[in-house]
């Protein structure tokens, strides 16, 4: 088994990294505007901090969000190749949909989902 052609991609790709980070620090330009580095979005100054601390619920959430929406991506993925997969292809799906209600009816009662309450902490 040769790694040879793994190493030479590796080298090429390194090498063009580093050329471009090279290039761009030698070809860019330079900004020296004191308006340069304050933030600005929409054409909006920055009103407060922006050091905001957020829940850890909030970042829980997302999480949940993340997960049960590439769940959904898997989904579609079965929904495009229903046909062809079946009754065995709707059995596994079924299976995989009890899976995710079951995990969701778990969160949901361990009170991870809920904002307001402190129950989720207490466990």
């Amino acid at each position: 088994m040769t790694l040879w052609p793994l190493g030479i991609y590796f080298t090429i790709v390194v090498l063009l990294t580093a050329g471009m980070l090279i290039l761009s620090a030698l070809l860019g330009e330079r900004h020296q505007d004191p308006a340069t580095g304050i933030p600005y979005e929409s054409g909006i100054l920055p009103t407060g901090a922006g050091q905001i601390r957020l829940s850890a619920k909030f970042y829980l959430v997302a999480m949940f969000f993340v997960i049960f929406d590439l769940e959904a991506a898997f989904i579609y993925a079965w929904a495009v190749a229903a046909r062809e997969l079946g009754w065995t292809g709707y059995g596994e799906i079924a299976l995989f949909i009890g899976v995710l209600l079951a995990a969701l009816i778990y969160l949901a009662r361990l009170g991870a989902l809920d904002w307001g309450s402190a129950r989720w902490y207490s466990h």
